[in-house]
């Protein structure tokens, strides 16, 4: 399977953005799908996870309250919105597909190319 992440702009403090994550081959029921974050000079993060099957979500501190993250099983994409963009919000966002809901990079096999946010203050 092929991730392609989209929805990445320029955006000021307090906007909103949502982003795309769609999938070229058969996401299962037993996935997860999740986003990740890495500014500048940081190690990439976790920030939130949806199961496929069940739907349940799972969200990093520093975005909880403000972003929801959703799937369209029959499009095989996954979205993430932000509201209340901070600048520190600011990174390359990756989709990415485990086999089990997981907050560590290692355990996602599958990953996008990223796309870029940037807010401004």
């Amino acid at each position: 399977v092929q991730l392609q992440a989209s929805g990445g702009g320029l955006v000021q403090a307090g906007g909103s953005l949502r982003l795309s994550c769609a999938a070229s081959g058969r996401i299962f029921s037993s996935h997860v799908m999740g986003w990740f974050r890495q500014a500048p000079g940081k190690e990439r993060e976790f920030v939130a996870a949806i199961r496929w099957g069940s739907g349940r979500t799972y969200y990093a501190d520093s975005v909880k309250g403000r972003s929801t993250i959703s799937k369209d099983n029959a499009e095989n994409t996954v979205y993430m919105q932000i509201i209340s963009l901070k600048p520190e919000d600011t990174a390359v966002y990756y989709c990415a597909r485990s086999n089990s809901y997981s907050t560590v990079v290692r355990e996602y096999n599958v990953w996008g190319q990223g796309t870029q946010v940037t807010v401004s203050s």
